[in-house]
């Protein structure tokens, strides 16, 4: 049953990620300007980053910062309006919520820490060395990953992973549409 959903899904993901993706090349084709084989690599993998984003309507971390750093560069300014217009919108008003809670998780962590502190000077002390060693090498994986996804160094570690996997995901079914977009041009030449 959940794999069904899923397939449903991710089929429903690649139908809108090929709708925006089309979009998003035909706004990149229709500039004025003559673009070098460079240009035109880099205008296709952000319209297909952005097209991703937007097929998820922008409701993961990794979807708006993806937007956010596309909006960033005044030169990709026409295709981030026209193709995540709705999604745009929606961020503003997110920002503001979040705003609120991030105040909250850091006052939330301040006093955690001083909790942790006094558990330490009551002499419960982490003298397990195996723990020691998986407790770095989960926080040194857990430092790689927030580079690799799109906005996850403000990410907490929690959603990190939570992100990550949906990064994943999605990163998925736009390598199985430009898969298949390459392997039927194979069969029409």
């Amino acid at each position: 049953m959940v794999l069904e959903t899923e397939m449903h899904n991710s089929s429903q993901l690649k139908k809108e990620f090929i709708k925006k993706w089309v979009q998003g090349l035909q706004i990149c084709c229709s500039s004025k300007k003559q673009m070098n084989l460079l240009e035109r690599k880099k205008k296709i993998k952000l319209s297909a980053d952005i097209a991703l984003a937007t097929a998820k309507n922008a409701t993961t971390s990794w979807s708006k910062a993806l937007i956010s750093n596309a909006k960033k560069d005044k030169e990709n300014e026409i295709l981030v309006q026209n193709l995540a217009r709705n999604e745009l919108k929606l961020m503003v008003a997110h920002q503001k919520v979040t705003c609120n809670k991030r105040i909250r998780s850091k006052k939330i962590l301040k006093t955690s820490f001083r909790f942790g502190k006094r558990i330490k000077k009551m002499g419960n002390r982490r003298s397990d060395l195996a723990t020691c060693i998986a407790t770095r090498l989960v926080k040194k994986k857990t430092q790689v990953l927030k580079k690799l996804v799109p906005g996850g160094e403000a990410m907490d570690d929690f959603t990190i992973f939570k992100e990550a996997l949906d990064y994943i995901l999605s990163l998925r079914v736009q390598v199985d549409v430009m898969m298949n977009l390459v392997n039927s041009t194979k069969i029409l030449s």
